[in-house]
């Protein structure tokens, strides 16, 4: 087999991880894992419409430690896929493209998924207990 002078693509263990490229493969994991996360949705509905026992029993498994796992995970990733979102629009309005601002924003949805995550868990919290 002849060898090639061609260039080759930097394989996964040269190449360094950027923040760009991070949020770029976690957008799209998060749209995965809200489309699967759609189905504690729809099992909650088909539930609610079976009557009291089934519901009984979603409600059994969602406030669970798994089910409550599974509730911040999807809360985290709408939130994430939410502020990225946003982000994207704006690229697409032509803005932000400088690097530093890249930088800046992709730190700002950080933030903004930490934020939005930690209100929103601290005001269910508030709420169960009451």
């Amino acid at each position: 087999m002849p060898t090639s002078s061609r260039p080759t693509s930097p394989h996964l263990q040269v190449y360094k991880p950027q923040i760009t490229s991070l949020l770029s493969i976690t957008h799209r994991a998060s749209g995965i894992a809200l489309s699967i996360g759609a189905i504690l949705f729809v099992w909650q509905l088909v539930a609610a419409a079976s009557g009291p026992a089934q519901f009984a029993s979603f409600q059994s498994f969602i406030g669970s430690w798994m089910g409550l796992v599974m509730l911040v995970a999807f809360s985290i990733g709408f939130f994430f896929h939410l502020a990225n979102g946003i982000r994207h629009l704006v690229w697409d309005a032509g803005y932000g493209f400088d690097l530093p601002t890249v930088y800046r924003s992709g730190l700002a949805v950080l933030a903004a998924t930490a934020g939005c995550s930690a209100i929103t868990w601290i005001a269910v919290l508030v709420l169960w207990r009451s």
